[in-house]
Formats: C-alpha cells, sequence, structure tokens
C-alpha cells in the first residue's frame, strides 16, 4: 500500500505531551477559488470534506516547533473540548493525524511539516513522559 504524501502517524508519537489549543476552530479559504466577493472553504483532495484549522501549543520543551496549525477534514466544524479550569487553554489530541514533510527555500533551506488529522477530540489519558534528550 503506497503512503503518498501525508504519511499517517500516531499522535502520541508526535505529541508525547499532548496538545493545548491556542484559538478556535477556522475555515480554511481555498485562494484560487475565492473571489474579494465571495470565500471559498478548502476542501480536501482526499475525501472532498470541508478544511478546517486551529492553532495549538506542544508543550513539549523539546519540541521543534512550539505553535503550529492543525488542518482537519471533517463535514461539519469540529468543536473544542470545554477549556480546563483557570486556564485559556483546551487539551487536545487528534484521530487520523498525518504529516506531510516538505522543504521551505530560502537562504536557509529546511524541512518543515505540515499536519492533517480527521477529527479531534478531548484527550482521552494523560500525555506520557518525554525522556531527557530524546528530542521528539
Amino acid at each position: 500500500m503506497p503512503i503518498g504524501n501525508r504519511i499517517p502517524v500516531s499522535f502520541p508519537d508526535v505529541f508525547p505531551k499532548g496538545t493545548l489549543a491556542v484559538g478556535p476552530v477556522e475555515a480554511v479559504i481555498d485562494f484560487d477559488a475565492s473571489t474579494p466577493e465571495n470565500r471559498v472553504q478548502a476542501r480536501d483532495k482526499e475525501t472532498g470534506d470541508p478544511v478546517w484549522s486551529v492553532e495549538v501549543v506542544d508543550p513539549d520543551p523539546e519540541a521543534r516547533t512550539r505553535l503550529l496549525k492543525v488542518k482537519i477534514a471533517a463535514r461539519t466544524q469540529p468543536v473544542l473540548p470545554d477549556s480546563q479550569p483557570g486556564s485559556p487553554f483546551r487539551p487536545v489530541e487528534f484521530d487520523g493525524l498525518s504529516v506531510t514533510p516538505y522543504i521551505v527555500t530560502g537562504a536557509r533551506p529546511k524541512i518543515a511539516y505540515s499536519y492533517r488529522a480527521s477529527g479531534l477530540r478531548a484527550p482521552r489519558t494523560a500525555p506520557r513522559p518525554v525522556a531527557a534528550g530524546s528530542g521528539a
């Protein structure tokens, strides 16, 4: 079975300390199909479902990127779980997570990652500890 561009990954392997939503779930705009008068929501190329995004923080102190967006292909707008008392952040986990590596060009080219999911939900379990120096 070919992998294609999107590589399926396990949420705990990518985010061992979990993730915290720091913004709302928003529609992703298809700028190629949109006009100034008519904004068109992007559709997933594989499923045809509308694409949404949410900005999250990876609380792992060794994370390479701490603030990122995860795109979610879903028929209806995903709903964030309630925030924890005393915190503006909402712990979330992603179902059907995949990653797509790509190259950022410029003076110092680097590899970056785009994350996609099929859904989001409240965490089912506590995040697992990260071993010191694991670089996860």
